[in-house]
């Protein structure tokens, strides 16, 4: 089977996760996707079956969409609700880690060993940010943003410019160029049956 397929990944597995479960489900050997989600995020992944994978320089160029929360007060050494608590500071106002790898390991697996890297720099474009919900400890925002953005680090450091240790406490993933969160697969329905008839 050659094609494409957006899912909604669910929260607790990885990218890679959905993979090995598509692969199966499927029975297909060849099996990509376009840009990695960490395990706490849900949303749009999109997944190239067949064929299809040879796209991935193309689609992993797209600009991303994505709905966030900031907890401030707060920062973890993984950026995230996941990570231990490195600092807190009441509110009084009304990545280390990453998918990208060092020596074959991922950074965020590093980060949560304790172990810290050298990491380059990477220039990152933020088209717009709107903020969605003002209800300290916590700020929904929607960011556009290029590929490569990590978003846990943007909600670091706008906690940073705001003078208070913060954290990503949620994100979802609604766009990735033109595919949609609304028009995602939900991973537990997807069938050979179903895609087949799609």
């Amino acid at each position: 089977m050659d094609g494409i397929l957006v899912v909604n990944k669910p929260a607790g597995i990885t990218s890679h996760d959905v993979i090995d479960i598509i692969r199966r489900k499927m029975n297909i050997k060849r099996v990509g996707h376009t840009g990695t989600l960490d395990p706490i995020a849900t949303g749009v992944l999109i997944i190239l079956m067949g064929k299809a994978t040879g796209l991935s320089k193309i689609l992993v160029q797209d600009e991303k969409e994505y709905v966030a929360t900031l907890f401030m007060g707060r920062s973890t050494d993984t950026q995230d609700s996941a990570g231990r608590v490195i600092e807190e500071k009441p509110v009084k106002i009304p990545p280390m880690v990453s998918a990208k790898k060092y020596k074959g390991r991922k950074l965020y697996e590093l980060a949560r060993q304790g172990k810290s890297v050298p990491r380059e720099p990477r220039r990152v474009r933020i088209q717009e940010i709107e903020i969605l919900d003002f209800n300290i400890p916590e700020i929904v925002f929607r960011v556009r943003c290029s590929k490569g953005t990590y978003i846990r680090t943007l909600c670091e450091d706008i906690g940073r410019s705001l003078g208070y240790p913060a954290h990503m406490s949620a994100l979802v993933r609604t766009r990735v160029g033109r595919f949609l969160l609304e028009d995602a697969c939900e991973l537990e329905a997807i069938n050979e049956a179903n895609i087949r008839s799609i």
